[in-house]
């Protein structure tokens, strides 16, 4: 009998029930490869993943990246982690574990099996700027003692794992900083702004804006992101990263709270309360090296993305007879 690994690459993608996780295994699935979804369900679920199940070159591993894990790979996607605060500020210390014991294990995994391994690291890493946009030689001002840090550190904890592991041992290694990404499959209670804003819309609830609102953020589709993914996975070798991926164009936080209510028709009214510890006051990514080593660029406008991402939640909404916080994923 023929291995199930005969054609194809090998792929594990942690975290692969998660938002951008399913979105990864559904497009390397469509190129034919073999896709282990490793996930502990914490913030993933299967609800993700379930339309990829009938697929024999899928399967699910419910497991814990902070504790090792082993098996065969040509190439390893580390998007393990809780990404909104709500849910790694609710255990902060398993999100340190999360990020650096589980960096420190697939990097392992990775040496082991000759593979190419990815970090799903993020724009947190450059905390509240001082410089803007942020280019990826910016060192960040983060502070490490805050209600952020677990994810904020732990994340850049992980990068310096990837690179000594890739100095040390030879390990191929590919870094994305991942800038604010939304669309279909985020939870409704996931507490970023794109999700909460939409869902508050949808429900005729008020829109909760921290702060005066006049904080940036630029939003990625996700589609435009999991290019981004794979082509820094399948690019050169020297382009190791830190590259950031996400889309420069810039709003504050009323102008999507605006945007949401026009595109969903709310009424729901705008109110403000004070802004979280150590919330970025702006964030727009700089890509050239994205542009210039992988030639990419976000091509989905906000408009359209969040057209797609309201009719998700419309239509997941509808299912449940349940309210946000008593959703269960």
């Amino acid at each position: 009998m023929l291995s199930p690994w005969t054609r194809g690459r090998r792929i594990l993608v942690t975290g692969g029930a998660g938002f951008l996780g399913s979105h990864l295994c559904e497009r390397l699935l469509a190129q034919r490869n073999h896709v282990v979804c490793l996930d502990s369900f914490q913030t993933g679920t299967l609800r993700n993943v379930a339309h990829l199940c009938q697929n024999s070159r899928f399967s699910i591993i419910e497991h814990d990246v902070s504790i090792p894990f082993t098996g065969e790979f040509d190439e390893i996607y580390n998007l393990a982690c809780p990404a909104s605060p709500p849910h790694y500020q609710a255990d902060p210390v398993q999100t340190t574990r999360t990020s650096v014991l589980g960096a420190m294990h697939l990097l392992d995994l990775a040496h082991r099996c000759n593979a190419r391994i990815f970090q799903a690291s993020t724009s947190e890493v450059y905390g509240d700027p001082h410089v803007h946009p942020q280019p990826e030689s910016y060192c960040g001002n983060v502070n490490p003692i805050g209600p952020r840090s677990c994810y904020d550190e732990g994340k850049r904890c992980a990068e310096t794992l990837f690179f000594d592991y890739h100095r040390c041992y030879s390990v191929r290694i590919k870094v994305a900083r991942i800038f604010n990404t939304y669309g279909p499959r985020m939870r409704p209670d996931d507490g970023r702004v794109v999700s909460n804003f939409i869902v508050q819309a949808l429900q005729g609830s008020d829109i909760t804006i921290y702060g005066e609102g006049n904080q940036t953020r630029s939003f990625c589709y996700v589609d435009d992101l999991i290019d981004g993914f794979i082509r820094l996975m399948e690019s050169s070798g020297h382009a190791t990263g830190p590259i950031n991926l996400g889309n420069p164009a810039e709003f504050t936080i009323r102008q999507l709270a605006d945007l949401v209510i026009e595109l969903t028709g709310s009424r729901s009214r705008i109110i403000y309360q004070p802004l979280p510890t150590d919330d970025p006051q702006q964030r727009r990514p700089d890509i050239s090296q994205a542009e210039a080593l992988l030639d990419w660029k976000p091509s989905v406008p906000l408009k359209a993305g969040l057209m797609k991402t309201i009719g998700y939640f419309d239509a997941l909404l509808r299912k449940t007879d349940a309210t946000v916080l008593e959703f269960v994923a």
